[in-house]
């Protein structure tokens, strides 16, 4: 089976970063569509992290992996 995760990594005002993982995300999505989600994101100022918010996007990423199970009963 394969699974994919789309990560979202955002800098935060205390110079840390936020990375914001999205499950089995929306197949084909393009780079715009995603800085386009993220800039909202930040936009919208509704997360935190130890009292700091986002204040840019910094990368985003893919990451695609091949699970196998095992039946072992």
């Amino acid at each position: 089976m394969m699974t994919s995760t789309l990560q979202l990594i955002f800098q935060l005002a205390n110079e840390k970063t936020l990375t914001l993982s999205v499950g089995e995300p929306k197949e084909n999505l393009t780079d715009a569509q995603v800085a386009s989600a993220m800039q909202t994101i930040v936009e919208q100022n509704i997360f935190m992290r130890d009292g700091a918010t986002i204040v840019a996007k910094k990368a985003a990423r893919l990451i695609s992996r091949t699970v196998k199970e095992f039946n072992i009963m």
